[in-house]
């Protein structure tokens, strides 16, 4: 469960300070629509934006949409991915989800919590980016960037990513789900990083209960620097 010192005018202050910091903070994957942006969260399980977005274009170009993809040749396909990893795996995930696309959807990617979480490879994190970045419904998927921040914060002790991501929805309110979910990726990856996380450097930790030598660090055993 969430740590309940955090009262609404910290997790206000919270907002203001990620904000601050950073300011441009959106998603790294390229895409154009729905349909492309639901096939390179499925690529970026276990990979890198950076790599995805190297796979993409090519990706795209030879399957643009959902009934191509349907009818890939799954080696092709898996040629075409490899460099993200886990590529049989992936590609049996993105042909049967966009044959699903196909079989229930017209082609296209819905905009339904549960029906995007039916397809084959989609589960509530994806669904949650979609809906977020490609449809601007209030989600909060949480990556290993937001599950480590959130823990370091004190915002939650949870140790499932579904499990942060509903202290996380239960503390903020609905309106700054897809904002704070940029941010707290941004900040993991930029401040907070796993092994050596810059708490000289960071704007939020007076608020942070890892920072502030409250509770070991959840995800490692070296102390933040400072």
């Amino acid at each position: 469960m969430a740590d309940m010192k955090w009262s609404k005018p910290q997790i206000k202050k919270l907002m203001a300070l990620l904000e601050a910091a950073h300011p441009d903070a959106g998603c790294a994957l390229r895409y154009s629509d729905p349909f492309q942006l639901i096939v390179a969260t499925i690529l970026s399980a276990q990979c890198t934006d950076e790599r995805v977005n190297s796979v993409t274009p090519a990706l795209f170009a030879r399957y643009p949409n959902a009934a191509a993809l349907a009818e890939a040749d799954s080696g092709e396909l898996e040629a075409v991915i490899r460099p993200t990893g886990f590529f049989r795996n992936k590609a049996r995930n993105l042909i049967g989800m966009a044959a699903a696309l196909i079989q229930q959807h017209g082609g296209l990617v819905p905009d339904d919590p549960a029906a995007l979480g039916a397809l084959p490879g989609v589960g509530q994190k994806t669904a949650n980016v979609v809906l977020a970045n490609a449809f601007g419904i209030p989600a909060l998927a949480v990556d290993t960037h937001i599950f480590r921040v959130a823990r370091r914060l004190g915002l939650s002790n949870a140790g499932m990513p579904e499990k942060v991501e509903a202290d996380l929805r239960g503390l903020f309110p609905k309106s700054a789900w897809i904002a704070l979910h940029h941010q707290l990726i941004w900040h993991g990856r930029l401040i907070c990083s796993a092994r050596s996380p810059k708490c000289s450097d960071c704007g939020l930790v007076k608020l942070c209960a890892t920072g502030r030598g409250e509770i070991s660090d959840p995800h490692n055993s070296v102390t933040p620097r400072s």
